[in-house]
């Protein structure tokens, strides 16, 4: 079961899978940036082994906030998604997908939504088999 990453050692211990999804992260920076992030309604969940032969390593993590818009009332957007390589197949994205939609439900959101880049093939082909349809196209330019 997905639980929240409070701790600073609980955070932490979810960098290494993150830096898969998101290699430009610095390590040494991880910790204070989520706490920032924090501050802005953003939330850090993550499953870890519970083999004491992989010292309870961190398989998946994902971050998400809650907000609202215009546009979808009460959401939930997941920000960060990602199992490590090692463990892909193994049904952790799938448990992380089904506690984000129970706190969306939880939390009376309309909706829950992500977006995935363009070349992940795969999770395109996992999203669709969780019942995600593509919505809209997400444009943007880097200042």
């Amino acid at each position: 079961m997905p639980q929240r990453a409070k701790t600073d050692a609980e955070i932490e211990a979810c960098f290494e899978v993150m830096a898969e999804l998101r290699p430009h992260l610095k390590k040494n920076q991880f910790l204070s940036t989520v706490r920032n992030m924090e501050s802005e309604g953003f939330r850090l969940i993550y499953i870890a082994t519970d083999n004491i032969a992989t010292d309870n390593k961190v398989v998946a993590a994902a971050g998400y906030r809650i907000c609202s818009n215009l546009f979808m009332g009460k959401h939930l957007y997941v920000d960060d998604l990602v199992t490590a390589k090692a463990n892909r197949s193994s049904g952790y994205g799938k448990r992380m997908i089904e506690w984000l939609r129970d706190e969306a439900k939880r939390s009376n959101c309309k909706f829950l939504h992500l977006d995935s880049g363009t070349h992940r093939g795969r999770a395109h082909k996992f999203y669709f088999q969780e019942g995600f349809t593509i919505a809209s196209y997400h444009f943007s330019e880097e200042l």
